[in-house]
């Protein structure tokens, strides 16, 4: 685990090539994104979501990742990528995980849209609005996550809490999960130094 972009810069750099190569849509989420946009954390892999509709690219996705030094993490990758909108790789020379999340929603598209590039080392990052982040998170649901939205809200107290409610208010409805806007205002209203 590390707090060090540094740490990062080589498999970010190969990622990002491939996906921009690829013309794959994408903005870093996770970990990385939150110590970018809030306070600096620990991690041990990098998060990426892509918008990727179509499931036939997912070949062409996993060869292009494999000519810059990335393995799949499990044997049948490309089938649980299927199943599970996932795909799973090893940065072979810096031994990081990326989890390349295949977004479909309406709702990814539209944060990889907002997204925008932030100098991070010697590379320009595509990161999400905290406000989408804060989102993304909150359907994430684990308890870093919501650690996560208390990070980000303390950092940007101006966020647009409405707009993240509506959202996530949205989800929780669509996924039958009430929690998840229950716990995500809580973090929204805690106070914060």
């Amino acid at each position: 685990m590390s707090d060090n972009l540094d740490d990062f810069q080589d498999p970010l750099q190969a990622l990002l090539e491939v996906l921009d190569r690829q013309r794959i849509p994408h903005v870093i989420i996770g970990g990385l994104a939150v110590s970018q946009l809030a306070a600096a954390r620990l991690t041990a892999d990098i998060d990426v979501l892509t918008y990727l509709s179509d499931d036939d690219r997912i070949p062409e996705l996993i060869e292009a990742a494999a000519s810059v030094g990335f393995s799949l993490r499990l044997r049948d990758a490309e089938a649980f990528a299927r199943r599970n909108r996932v795909l799973l790789l090893m940065h072979d020379p810096t031994r990081i995980p990326v989890d390349i999340s295949l977004g479909l929603l309406p709702f990814e598209r539209e944060v990889i849209e907002r997204s925008s590039r932030v100098s991070a080392g010697r590379l320009q990052l595509p990161l999400p609005t905290v406000e989408d982040l804060v989102i993304l998170k909150a359907v994430a649901h684990r308890s870093v996550d919501l650690q996560d939205i208390g990070r980000l809200v303390e950092a940007h107290p101006g966020l647009d809490r409405k707009r993240i409610e509506r959202i996530v208010g949205e989800f929780a409805d669509a996924l039958q999960m009430p929690e998840i806007l229950e716990d995500a205002r809580k973090e929204l209203e805690r106070p914060h130094p």
